[in-house]
């Protein structure tokens, strides 16, 4: 470092740029918040790169966030599969039934199940998913149990970060946000009816006419002429 003499009496520092270390340059002043900035959806399983702070809402990806998923790992096992307690086929008046009535489908472990089969060749069985999660939300009365589940709701569904990131309004997200601090077990209420809604208008209609849907009625209609 130079000085140099501006008046008698007051020297001013004159500093070598050369010798400054590059973290204080704009281009790694970038670089560093970088890591802040969300980027593309992980795969599931894959570790997410450390930031430094803890929230809800996943905007992080601190060493206690890496913790807070895994924990969520373990625990989520039952909002992420749909098992019937017996293995029940479907008789053909029930899947013809379907057709009629999107509600009779979400009735039936049957039709769920192979509602999220058609649902999982368009990239969009989180939609389901999170639609069963608030149905059991809902069933919760312990409120340590209703903190757990809400909390894996919204990480898994409703983070921003998450890969199965459900479709929600803004308004639905804030009326979400706003319900973190008091978990109840009707705080995702008004979402799950969004997305309740997306599947009835949009993916019903394809359904109907998917090969899924179709095969299952003619072996349904083949077997009956069998007998």
């Amino acid at each position: 470092m130079k000085s140099r003499l501006i008046r008698p009496g007051i020297i001013l520092p004159v500093f070598n740029c050369s010798i400054l270390p590059r973290s204080i340059s704009g281009v790694d002043m970038r670089k560093r918040q970088q890591p802040h900035i969300e980027g593309p959806p992980q795969a599931p399983g894959h570790p997410r790169p450390n930031t430094c702070c803890m929230c809800w809402c996943g905007c992080c990806k601190c060493l206690w966030n890496e913790d807070r998923m895994e924990r969520s790992e373990r625990t989520c096992t039952k909002m992420d599969s749909i098992e019937a307690v017996e293995e029940q086929q479907p008789t053909l008046d029930e899947v013809v039934a379907w057709a009629r009535s999107f509600e009779l489908v979400m009735r039936s472990s049957e039709g769920r199940e192979i509602f999220r089969e058609f649902l999982r060749s368009e990239y969009s069985e989180e939609n389901l998913l999170f639609w069963l999660a608030c149905e059991e939300l809902k069933k919760e009365t312990d409120q340590t149990a209703i903190d757990e589940k809400a909390r894996i709701i919204y990480e898994d569904y409703v983070s921003i970060l998450s890969p199965k990131e459900v479709s929600l309004d803004s308004r639905v997200r804030e009326g979400i946000n706003m319900s973190l601090a008091e978990p109840s077990n009707l705080m995702y209420e008004e979402a799950q009816l969004q997305i309740y809604t997306l599947m009835h208008r949009d993916s019903f209609p394809r359904f109907l006419n998917s090969s899924v849907y179709r095969e299952l009625l003619d072996s349904k209609r083949s077997s009956c002429l069998d007998t």
